[in-house]
């Protein structure tokens, strides 16, 4: 059973930064897509962004775009996702995700395990 532990989250202002990771101890790590999800109060999980398994290609949700970036350590077996410019609409809890594939998709049937998530708020 693969297991993904997100760490990272917290309070932050709007405009502040915040990276979150995701570790796991899969010796299959490196062989599969990694993705980021949100999800908020009364509202649906959604994508944020995936990075394909080799960690040279990334997409983005478009609230995502130029402000997130996806990430990951190969050796380290963890991902990262680093957010700039926060918003108090980017208050969620957010899930990384692993995907059964070498390149991940937008929606969460693409991806096998998630993680427990961690919340991120940001205060306006």
């Amino acid at each position: 059973q693969v297991q993904l532990v997100e760490s990272g989250g917290g309070l932050v202002q709007t405009g502040g930064s915040l990276t979150l990771s995701c570790a796991t101890s899969s010796r299959t790590f490196s062989e599969y897509a990694m993705g980021w999800f949100r999800q908020a109060p009364g509202k649906e999980r959604e994508f944020v962004g995936t990075i394909n398994w080799s960690g040279d290609r990334t997409w983005y949700e478009d609230f995502a775009e130029g402000r997130f970036t996806v990430s990951r350590d190969n050796a380290k077996n963890t991902a990262y996702l680093q957010m700039n410019s926060l918003k108090p609409e980017d208050t969620a809890v957010y899930y990384c995700a692993m995907a059964n594939l070498r390149f991940g998709g937008i929606t969460r049937t693409g991806y096998d395990y998630w993680g427990q998530g961690t919340q991120v708020t940001v205060s306006s």
